[in-house]
């Protein structure tokens, strides 16, 4: 008898509840099924209110999908002759060619502050700490001053620019080449007789290219939703990125209602291509790190 009170005390019960440790755990769980919610809500919508017409978007407000995605597609290719997708085009342009100029000034810049010992090495990676935590509106005026000097405004070198050089994505850099590039890898090279340029693109760049993916990833995105710098910059709408050309749509529309639902139609649109990068660009983040953790 004393056996199995002990054996129904330690068994636990319905009676006592779950384990403290499972009511801990529920806690993390139900913030960030909120958090998710909370960030996917509005973008739920957006899709939603992509297929309603400007009657059926106005009149009601659920969460039913409407009838008029067709038209409200067919009206934003036609609209001035398909600008919608020369800004798309511009965004890319800048996104795509901006991220990648900034991973690579970023590799350069993160390596030799993780690798090279200098004079000053703490004093530039301090500054660089500072300017990642500057906002950017301060440095939009004085990029401006500095591309109207030089004649370079209202082009789109005044917009890519300014984002070839990205503290925050030689802050990354230098912390991912300092735990991924071994100071003996470095070393063996040299002793080889092989070049830093050619440690560094054949030796170090390999094993720092999960960490580059990352950065890439973030440059593409915040310059794809940039908006200050290229309101400051540029005055010809055809060589505005699509935030701003769907900011002139929403201007617009307070005149002309019926542009509301090309705005939004172009808002999801817009938000496409940024999904379909991160559903790549994380299918070869995993690759690489699964390697790296091979070749390790």
């Amino acid at each position: 008898m004393n056996a199995l009170a002990a054996r129904t005390n330690t068994t636990p019960g319905t009676a006592q509840g779950p384990p403290p440790r499972r009511r801990t755990a529920l806690v993390p769980t139900v913030t960030l099924l909120l958090g998710a919610l909370y960030c996917l809500l509005p973008v739920a919508w957006v899709v939603i209110a992509a297929t309603k017409s400007g009657r059926e978007l106005f009149s009601t407000f659920t969460f039913l999908p409407g009838s008029g995605f067709a038209d409200n597609l067919r009206d934003l290719n036609t609209y001035r002759d398909g600008v919608y997708w020369r800004w798309m085009g511009n965004s890319a342009l800048y996104a795509g060619l901006g991220a990648l100029l900034s991973t690579a000034v970023s590799a350069c810049g993160g390596y030799a502050l993780a690798v090279y010992r200098f004079r000053g090495r703490e004093t530039v990676f301090n500054i660089l700490l500072a300017g990642v935590l500057m906002p950017p509106v301060i440095l939009a005026v004085p990029q401006y001053l500095l591309l109207a000097e030089a004649d370079l405004t209202d082009s789109y070198v005044s917009v890519l620019l300014p984002l070839v050089l990205s503290p925050y994505g030689v802050y990354l850099s230098r912390i991912y080449a300092a735990a991924a590039v071994p100071a003996d890898v470095v070393e063996a090279g040299r002793m080889d007789g092989a070049g830093e340029w050619r440690i560094f693109t054949r030796v170090a760049l390999p094993m720092m290219v999960p960490g580059l993916v990352t950065v890439f990833l973030f440059q593409f995105v915040a310059v794809w939703n940039n908006f200050l710098l290229p309101y400051i910059m540029l005055s010809d709408d055809e060589k505005f990125p699509i935030t701003l050309g769907l900011y002139t749509l929403l201007e617009q529309g307070a005149n002309t209602p019926a542009l509301y639902t090309l705005v939004i139609t172009g808002a999801f649109l817009a938000v496409v291509p940024l999904i379909a990068l991160f559903l790549v660009v994380q299918r070869f983040w995993s690759l690489d790190l699964l390697s790296g953790a091979v070749k390790s």
